[in-house]
């Protein structure tokens, strides 16, 4: 099989890491290059051979025959550039948080319907091989029927060196990170019919939330609690590890710090290291979230050559997408909100 030709557009904070998953899956190269900021340009380009760069995306889509785009720029501009792959009929992938509102992520998800190019959002938590290694006890029917579930996600990392911007925006932990924790939970455990938020902004030199606790009713008849915090200090700090609980109805499921995974159900008890692998390029503690870029890359390109739909495709992310908007919602109510009315 032919190579799949890619362009990325966004040269910022986390495209490195995309950069080099896209070296070391097979099916695809990256064979350009765009960001607005000349010095990102030349960064990138220069450590990963690229020779083809551009200021302007249009010129990339005008320019280049591509096979698909990876977008990693900031929440602003994915709808205009995922509408603008869409004119071009060029498959797209869009980093997380997909859209500014859930109206212009129903928007890009239909402009791409429309021309008929896959969409997927780069929604890689749940691509961890420590969250896969839980998905595939639940799949072996270990522990009977999930009843609860808790997706935890609590630190004291400091995020804002690295992407100064998440300080300044009135939506914070939920929008950046609670996304994450939340499409877990669907992902573990099914849609979401109800969701109930209280949050808190324990930094006060932070404009938006720095702490969410979301308790979720499922279409399964589970219920969840995602919790997270960057405002949690702890001895050992677990930082960007998420942990997990599962209750069933023949045994549990834990996912404790350091990957320790115990399994207790119809066998007995089995703990297992899930540790990630620490890919050469990766460095830790941020290797969990490298292996995850590599598997949800790779995941993308096998979807392309085999004609099938993405797990995280533009249509499945909107019901995560819906859950931030619930909770933020939810937030300022008091009240639960019910997830149906948002998605008609």
């Amino acid at each position: 099989m032919a190579e799949l030709r890619g362009g990325l557009i966004g040269c910022g904070f986390f495209a490195i890491n995309q950069m080099h998953a896209w070296r070391d899956i097979e099916g695809a190269a990256m064979v350009a290059i765009c960001d607005r900021d000349p010095e990102r340009l030349r960064i990138i380009g220069d450590q990963f051979g690229i020779a083809k760069r551009y200021t302007d995306a249009a010129e990339v889509f005008a320019s280049e025959s591509l096979d698909f785009v990876d977008i990693a720029t900031t929440v602003p501009s994915h709808r205009p550039l995922v509408e603008m792959a869409a004119l071009y009929r060029v498959p797209v992938i869009c980093q997380k948080p997909f859209a500014p509102t859930l109206a212009d992520a129903k928007a890009m998800v239909r402009a791409c319907v429309e021309a008929g190019v896959p969409l997927m959002v780069h929604e890689n938590f749940r691509w961890q091989s420590a969250i896969q290694a839980v998905r595939a006890v639940l799949d072996s029917g270990e522990i009977g029927t999930p009843f609860f579930g808790r997706i935890s996600f609590r630190s004291a990392y400091d995020v804002f060196s690295g992407q100064p911007y998440l300080a300044k925006g009135k939506r914070f932990i939920i929008e950046d990170l609670g996304i994450h924790s939340l499409d877990i939970a669907r992902f573990l455990l099914g849609d979401v019919s109800t969701i109930t938020t209280r949050t808190a902004r324990i930094n006060p030199g932070i404009a938006g939330e720095d702490v969410a606790t979301m308790l979720m009713d499922h279409k399964s008849g589970a219920t969840s609690v995602v919790d997270c915090s960057y405002a949690t200090k702890l001895a050992t700090e677990p930082f960007p590890e998420t942990l997990i609980e599962i209750d069933g109805s023949d045994g549990t499921i834990r996912l404790a710090q350091g990957y320790r995974l115990t399994v207790t159900g119809r066998s007995g008890t089995k703990i297992t290291d899930v540790s990630p692998p620490v890919l050469a390029w990766a460095s830790r503690p941020w290797h969990n979230i490298q292996e995850s870029v590599v598997a949800i890359q790779q995941h993308w390109v096998d979807c392309l050559a085999k004609g099938t739909e993405p797990a995280t495709s533009g249509a499945d992310n909107l019901k995560t997408f819906a859950l931030v908007e619930a909770a933020y919602l939810g937030a300022a109510s008091h009240e639960p909100v019910h997830l149906d009315g948002l998605l008609t």
